[in-house]
C-alpha cells in the first residue's frame, strides 16, 4: 500500500515546525497538519514573549552572572520535585534539556538568525533554600522579536521545504483518528473544515465539510496542551491545589484544546501527569480581546504588595515573581479565585510587563528606539493602556478612594481600609533605614544587588504612601491558564510509550503534547523561559528520530 508521506507532523506550533524543519534537512516528504487557518501558523509560540532558558550564557556572563550545568540542574530538580515512577523519563528529558541549554542551544539558534535581548530576566526566584524551588540567578533570555522572532526561522524552512516539494501545509484538518494498517501505527483519519478566514488567534469554524485518511510510515503528535478548554483544565485539575476556580481567564486560544492527547490515547499511547499544570496567578482581563477569556500576564518586578481578597497579604515567600505554583496553592486554600496588588504609579512605571509579543511592539518590532522610549516613559504604552481602560485596574490619588474603588469590582466589599493601611504603613516604616525584617523588603534589595533588575526592572525602595510616587493603584488578579506539564510519555528519541511501558511503533510526540518532553519535563513546576526552549529541543528530537527510521 502506497504511502502519502514519509512522515505525518500533527500540530504546526513551534514543535511540528522544528520537527518538520528537521526533517526536511534530512530530505523526507512530509504532511504538516492542522485544524486552524494558515494565520495561525507558529500556534501559541506566536504569542508569547519569547523568553528561553540558557545556562552559562554570553549575555549573562556580561551581566556578571555566574551560571553552570551543576547549578542550572540543582535548580531544575529542586523545582520539578521529581517524586512518582513515571518520572523516569521526565527525569531524563530534564537533564538532556539541561545540557542542551548549556550547550549548543544558542549557537544552533543563532545560526538560524535569532538573536537576544542584552538583559537577561530573573524570573521564578523560589526563595526557599538552595535545593527548593526557583532559578538562582537569571536566566530568563527574552528573544529579540518576541515569539515571531523565534517562529520566523522554523516558520521559513518548513515554506523552504515546500518549495523543494518536501512539504505540503494541509490546514483546517483536524485529526480525530491514529490507526494500524500493518505492525505501526500508519493511519491518520479526520475531518476537512470549512475555509476560514478568522484572524490569528480568533474562533475559527467547526463546521466540516469532508474527511480525509492519510499514510505514512510515521506520525509525530504535536499538537499542543489543554490551556483552552476549562473544562479539560477542571477535570485535571490537582486535588493538592483543592477546588479548580470558578472563574479563569485563558492565556491561549480555544483551539488549544487537548484533542490530540484522547486520539493518541485511544490508539494506545500512554498520558501521565494529567494533574501537574502550569497556571499564572497575576492574570488581567485583556482590554482588547483576541480570543474569548482573553487574559494577559503581567510580569512583575518585586516591589507591588500582594494581598488576598479580603485584604491579607500573602505569606513568605510569596512575593511577585517568586512562586508560581506555590501562590495558587496558597489562593486556592483562601476561598476566593482572585487576589489583589496594590502599589504605585513609580512601581507600575519600572516593574510592570505584560506577556505577549503584542504587549511589547517595542521587542516585536525589533525597535532599539522604542526600547529606548520604553525605558524613559514614566508608564510604557501598553501598561498605561491598562491602566486607562483596563476592568481590573483602579488608580486613585488617596487610599479611601482606591478601597472603594477595590470594593466596587467585587462582589462583596471585602476590603477593608483601616486594615490595609496598617498593612501598608507598617510596610513603609521598614524602607526608612537599611535594616529590616520584612522579607520582601529584604529580597528588593536583594535584587537590585543584580544590575538588569536595577537598571529596568525594580523601583528604587520608597513608601508606597508617599503621594510624590502616586497615585495609587490596585490591580485585580486571575488565574490564568496556560500550559499543561504533563502529557504522552515518551523515550529520549520522542518515540511514544504505551501503558506497559512499550514503545507505540510509528508514534513520536512533541511539545506540550509530550509535557515539552518525556511526558512532564518540568515535573511540578517551571523554571520559565523552558516552554518555547521544551518545544524546539523536543520537536528537533522527534524529527531527527522520525527521519531515521524511515530511512
Amino acid at each position: 500500500m502506497a504511502y502519502d508521506a514519509d512522515v505525518i507532523v500533527i500540530g504546526a506550533g513551534l514543535a511540528g515546525l522544528a520537527a518538520t524543519a528537521e526533517l526536511v534537512d534530512a530530505g523526507r516528504k512530509v504532511i504538516l497538519l492542522d485544524q486552524e487557518p494558515e494565520q495561525s501558523i507558529g500556534g501559541q509560540a506566536h504569542w508569547s514573549f519569547g523568553g528561553l532558558f540558557f545556562v552559562d550564557s554570553p549575555e549573562q556572563r556580561r551581566m556578571r552572572i555566574r551560571d553552570s550545568r551543576e547549578l542550572a540542574l540543582q535548580d531544575w530538580h529542586g523545582t520539578a520535585g521529581f517524586d512518582r515512577d513515571e518520572d523516569h523519563w521526565p527525569r531524563a528529558w530534564a537533564e538532556a534539556y539541561v545540557d542542551f541549554a548549556a550547550g549548543e542551544k544558542r549557537a544552533w539558534l543563532r545560526g538560524q538568525g535569532v538573536r537576544f535581548f542584552p538583559v537577561v530576566g530573573w524570573a521564578e526566584r523560589g526563595g526557599y533554600d538552595a535545593t527548593g524551588h526557583g532559578n538562582s540567578v537569571p536566566r530568563f533570555h527574552i528573544t529579540w522579536g518576541t515569539g515571531p522572532g523565534i517562529v520566523a526561522p522554523f516558520e521559513r524552512r518548513v515554506r523552504e521545504g515546500v518549495a523543494r516539494g518536501l512539504v505540503q501545509l494541509r490546514f483546517r484538518h483536524r485529526v480525530t483518528g491514529l490507526a494500524r494498517s500493518a505492525g505501526s501505527v500508519d493511519t491518520v483519519t479526520g475531518e476537512i473544515l470549512e475555509p476560514s478566514a478568522a484572524g490569528r488567534g480568533t474562533a475559527s469554524s467547526r463546521e466540516a465539510t469532508g474527511s480525509f485518511e492519510l499514510r505514512a510510515q510515521a506520525v509525530i503528535v504535536t499538537s499542543g496542551g489543554i490551556g483552552g478548554n476549562h473544562d479539560l483544565v477542571r477535570a485535571n485539575w490537582p486535588q493538592r491545589l483543592g477546588t479548580p476556580p470558578a472563574s479563569m481567564l485563558s492565556g491561549v486560544p480555544a483551539h488549544v484544546d487537548g484533542l490530540m492527547l484522547g486520539v493518541t490515547e485511544a490508539a494506545g499511547g500512554r498520558v501521565i501527569n494529567r494533574d501537574r499544570m502550569w497556571h499564572y496567578t497575576e492574570g488581567i482581563q485583556n482590554w482588547n480581546p483576541i480570543w474569548a477569556k482573553h487574559g494577559i500576564r503581567i510580569l512583575p518586578g518585586p516591589s507591588s504588595l500582594w494581598f488576598d481578597a479580603r485584604g491579607k497579604r500573602l505569606p513568605v515567600p510569596l512575593f511577585p515573581g517568586f512562586d508560581t505554583l506555590g501562590t495558587l496553592d496558597h489562593i486556592m486554600k483562601t476561598g476566593y479565585d482572585y487576589t489583589w496588588f496594590v502599589l504605585d504609579q513609580r512601581i507600575i512605571g519600572k516593574e510592570f510587563a505584560l506577556s505577549g509579543s503584542e504587549q511589547n511592539p517595542d521587542l516585536t518590532g525589533k525597535s532599539v528606539r522604542d526600547v529606548i522610549g520604553r525605558a524613559r516613559a514614566d508608564v510604557p504604552g501598553p501598561v498605561r493602556a491598562f491602566m486607562d481602560k483596563g476592568a481590573d485596574f483602579v488608580v486613585e490619588k488617596d487610599l479611601t478612594s482606591l478601597v472603594r474603588g477595590m470594593n466596587a469590582l467585587t462582589k462583596e466589599p471585602l476590603i477593608d481600609e483601616a486594615q490595609l493601611r496598617r498593612e501598608i504603613t507598617a510596610r513603609d516604616r521598614e524602607i526608612t533605614n537599611t535594616f529590616t525584617k520584612d522579607l520582601q523588603v529584604m529580597a528588593i534589595r536583594g535584587t537590585r544587588n543584580y544590575l538588569g533588575d536595577k537598571l529596568i526592572r525594580t523601583a528604587s525602595p520608597h513608601r508606597i504612601l508617599d503621594p510624590k510616587a502616586g497615585p495609587l493603584i490596585a490591580v485585580r488578579l486571575h488565574i490564568l491558564t496556560r500550559k499543561s506539564l504533563g502529557g504522552l510519555e515518551t523515550d529520549l528519541s520522542s518515540r511514544v510509550l504505551t501503558e506497559g511501558g512499550g514503545v507505540l511503533p510509528g508514534v513520536y510526540a512533541a511539545g506540550e503534547a509530550a509535557g515539552f518532553g518525556g511526558g512532564g519535563v518540568h515535573g511540578y513546576r517551571s523554571l520559565e523561559g523552558t516552554f518555547l526552549g521544551g518545544c524546539l529541543f523536543s520537536g528537533r528530537t522527534a524529527g531527527r528520530a522520525a527521519a531515521r527510521a524511515v530511512a
